[in-house]
């Protein structure tokens, strides 16, 4: 009896996945481009995980690399 309890409550809340930015539009991640990686920046300086950007694992590790060669290069700020 749990089991059916469990999914009559939970069934309603599962929602679609929602699509990378990146695959959808076709943006190409750069790290000259500080306006679409101050996005996926936090307000501490922070890189946001996938979970809550949305993007897909192939973009995640090239956003990556871009904020830190942006940081490098004082385009984003290692902390605020």
């Amino acid at each position: 009896m749990e089991k059916k309890a469990f999914k009559k409550r939970f069934s309603k809340t599962v929602r679609p996945k929602r699509k990378c930015r990146f695959c959808k539009t076709r943006i190409a991640i750069d790290y000259k481009n500080v306006r679409v990686l101050q996005n996926f920046v936090g307000d501490s300086a922070r890189i946001l995980p996938s979970v809550i950007t949305g993007t897909c694992a192939r973009h995640q590790r090239e956003l990556t690399t871009a904020i830190k060669r942006a940081r490098q290069i004082a385009l984003l700020p290692y902390t605020v």
